[in-house]
């Protein structure tokens, strides 16, 4: 799986494609097309949990690139794309998916909740190979690192209210995840910051240490508030990015290597698992519902 990783990223590099497009065609043909590589078989019960791990780690090293600095001249389109485009990404899919493919409400928002996330897997790779100017890439970072959690609150939120049918039980597990998770990441930040700053971690163990605290974090947050630790990770990779005399730049360096091995890993885990051929009726329908998505939801 790393050999076919690296080979897709070297490829996109030659040619100047994401190299999402590569990982995604290696995945399908290795795993639905010919079923040579089966990550349900060779993992078992630790696929997801793994998965998850790998997520949070991704989203820290994002958020700890997003500087406070970046947001006068970027601030109002952020806002707009985590708040109402959040909302709009989330309902806008949702109809087309229950007027197209004719899924029920309850699924055709869960969907909705599920597809409106852009998340760093997927924009971090696009920006290394498109290279747009600074405003357009801080932008697209900042809504992208910040909607990943939320989009995971909203699917949360989604699935508790069909679950439950309560209204008000739903709206506080909603707050009670956001709680936790920016507690919990707060805390996190002021720690790990408070241990670096006054050089009690050796520098050949930093980041060891930061790894397991991110993954400690993550963790604990979860164990406390389901569907919390993304949340977590985010606000703390913030927070410690924006913490005066603390000195990140190898913490980022090794985040950046280790993010480019478990974003190849996770496109070819997840794409693998794709089922083919698809039932009738669901090629088309999934195809109209992205171009509608993508060419009139989200512009």
């Amino acid at each position: 799986m790393l050999g076919i990783g690296f080979l897709s990223q070297w490829l996109a590099w030659r040619v100047k494609l994401p190299a999402i497009l590569f990982l995604l065609l290696a995945a399908i043909v290795l795993g639905p097309l010919t079923g040579v590589f089966r990550p349900d078989a060779m993992l078992g019960d630790l696929l997801f949990p793994l998965v998850s791990l790998a997520v949070a780690l991704i989203l820290f090293e994002g958020s700890m690139t997003l500087r406070f600095h970046e947001l006068p001249g970027i601030g109002r389109a952020v806002r707009g794309l985590v708040s109402y485009g959040a909302i709009a990404a989330l309902l806008l899919p949702a109809l087309t998916a229950r007027l197209i493919a004719e899924l029920s409400w309850d699924v055709a928002l869960l969907f909705g909740a599920l597809t409106c996330v852009t998340g760093p897997t997927m924009i971090a790779p696009m920006l290394r190979t498109l290279r747009p100017n600074a405003r357009i890439a801080n932008t697209l970072r900042w809504e992208a690192i910040v909607i990943d959690p939320l989009g995971a609150l909203f699917a949360v939120l989604i699935y508790e209210a069909i679950v439950s049918h309560q209204e008000g039980h739903t709206a506080g597990v909603f707050l009670a995840t956001i709680d936790c998770g920016v507690l919990t990441g707060a805390l996190a930040a002021w720690v790990l910051a408070g241990l670096l700053k006054r050089q009690l971690i050796p520098e050949y163990l930093q980041n060891f240490g930061v790894l397991a605290t991110v993954l400690l974090a993550f963790s604990l947050s979860n164990a406390i508030t389901r569907e919390s630790g993304l949340l977590a990770v985010t606000i703390m990779g913030i927070a410690l990015g924006n913490i005066r005399n603390v000195h990140i730049d190898d913490i980022l360096d090794f985040k950046e290597n280790l993010t480019t091995l478990l974003v190849s890993s996770l496109f070819i885990l997840l794409a693998a698992r794709l089922r083919w051929p698809l039932p009738d009726g669901m090629l088309w329908a999934g195809l109209a519902v992205f171009l509608v998505a993508q060419f009139l939801v989200r512009p």
